[in-house]
């Protein structure tokens, strides 16, 4: 994985950016409106002080990249289509173009005519259904259906992101269709495990850091054994719970004072590697910053986010399900970024109750998943954490080449009206090197394919 980092904002801009993020994951989670057996690893990119993650994708034959969101806490995939139809279509050049699907380009394309829209929090984007061979992580499905989208609102799409690659379950996916990842876990013998695996850099805390650095490494069909230590800690999704990876939040603490939670469905929290920040009910957040001298709820631009003194280094630890294993967030995680006046922005933001939806009322994103190893299990369906090893740990600031996409030949693929078919390639990463490297090895050669990325509010998918 590779990360694309942000130069320090202005107090303007970044309050925009806040308000953006929040709104985002309001909309997101439906505050508003609403045969050979394998695995595969790939690096991810880092963008603007660990803003998101993204990873690269490749569509049609021939096949093209596409740099998109991996986003856990969604389901759908779609990817920005230019109206002109030119087979070359970008918006800029290089790090500032966003890269359009051309159908037109690819032999192996199927129009499905159905009307596509999402809607989020800050804007919604529109487009119509299509069906296409998708490249991701060494394997391939060759009759993916996914959204052209031909409109978005304003700043809903910003460069070098395509669209988005929802990993969470079909029962959330406003298209109806089944996700990539889904398809490959259905399709017996396809992956040694069904599992997903993230490890994450952090840059936030670094003034070295460029626009984008390497940001960690995806892993699918398997764990990668050098990037954590002891062993995987799996809690189970609860019963009755939606289409969201989701555990409930058990036990919290803040400068070693416990924090008073919901429980039950209140407690439910999304693992989300498409969140940036943290969002939690307004009455937990004020709870978690009383026990932080000077804090003070922010207004205006910042509603439904609290400032601190930037001298105070705040501990957090969470517990998950009736686990008694504690995970720590960092302080530097604790924080979004430094203000004008010398003050922090917390990480930490306010979301409104849903009673009576299955909205979950707390979002676990990115200021959270880069201090453990997260793994995604299908069966039985559960989330994981583990301590991240000392090698992960070193990544953490190191600037470094930024992974660049890789298209696979020679695939077979995963028809997903079809079973029993074949699915290649076997424990490889996207250039091909075996996956019995090291993530040291693998970064230090620049090998990669996959980036997760963030953007205002594409961060937060």
């Amino acid at each position: 994985m590779s990360r694309r980092s942000r130069a320090r904002m202005s107090d303007q801009e970044l309050a925009t950016w806040a308000q953006n993020h929040k709104a985002y994951i309001e909309g997101k989670y439906g505050f508003t409106k609403r045969n050979k057996r394998a695995s595969g690893q790939n690096l991810i990119t880092d963008l603007q002080f660990d803003s998101s993650y993204f990873g690269s994708i490749a569509v049609g034959t021939p096949p093209v990249p596409f740099n998109v969101i991996l986003d856990t806490g969604s389901a759908d995939l779609w990817l920005a289509t230019s109206t002109s139809g030119s087979t070359s279509s970008s918006s800029g050049s290089g790090q500032n173009s966003i890269s359009f699907f051309d159908p037109t380009s690819s032999s192996s394309f199927s129009d499905l005519s159905t009307p596509f829209q999402i809607q989020y929090g800050s804007g919604a984007a529109e487009g119509t259904l299509g069906k296409d061979a998708v490249q991701f992580s060494g394997f391939q499905v060759t009759g993916q259906t996914f959204a052209l989208v031909t409109r978005t609102s304003a700043q809903l799409l910003n460069a070098p992101l395509s669209g988005l690659m929802g990993l969470a379950f079909e029962d959330i996916a406003s298209s109806g269709a089944t996700p990539f990842w889904q398809t490959l876990v259905n399709t017996p013998g396809t992956l040694d495990s069904p599992l997903m695996a993230f490890q994450l850099s952090r840059y936030t805390n670094s003034s070295s850091a460029n626009t984008l650095e390497p940001g960690g490494t995806f892993t699918i069909g398997a764990v990668n054994n050098s990037l954590f230590t002891g062993d995987i800690d799996y809690q189970d999704i609860p019963d009755g719970a939606p289409g969201y990876w989701i555990l409930q939040l058990s036990g919290m603490s803040v400068q070693g004072n416990s924090i008073t939670l919901p429980s039950g469905s209140s407690a439910w929290a999304a693992i989300d590697t498409g969140t940036t920040g943290i969002g939690m009910p307004s009455d937990v957040i004020a709870n978690i910053f009383a026990q932080v001298p000077g804090a003070q709820k922010a207004s205006g631009q910042f509603a439904g986010y609290w400032t601190y003194p930037c001298s105070t280094n705040v501990n957090v630890e969470v517990q998950f399900g009736s686990s008694s294993n504690k995970w720590s967030i960092s302080p530097p995680d604790f924080t979004f970024q430094e203000l004008e006046d010398g003050s922090c922005l917390g990480s930490f933001f306010e979301l409104p109750s849903s009673p009576g939806t299955t909205t979950p009322p707390i979002i676990m994103g990115d200021s959270f998943l880069k201090n453990v190893y997260s793994v995604f299990r299908a069966s039985p369906a559960s989330v994981g954490f583990a301590s991240l090893s000392l090698g992960a740990i070193a990544m953490n600031g190191a600037n470094g080449a930024v992974p660049s996409a890789t298209i696979l030949s020679s695939l077979s693929g995963v028809n997903p009206s079809s079973t029993g078919v074949s699915v290649g390639r076997g424990s490889t990463n996207t250039n091909g090197a075996s996956s019995s490297h090291t993530r040291t090895d693998i970064w230090l050669a620049g090998i990669i394919s996959i980036c997760i990325m963030g953007l205002t509010p594409l961060f937060l998918l």
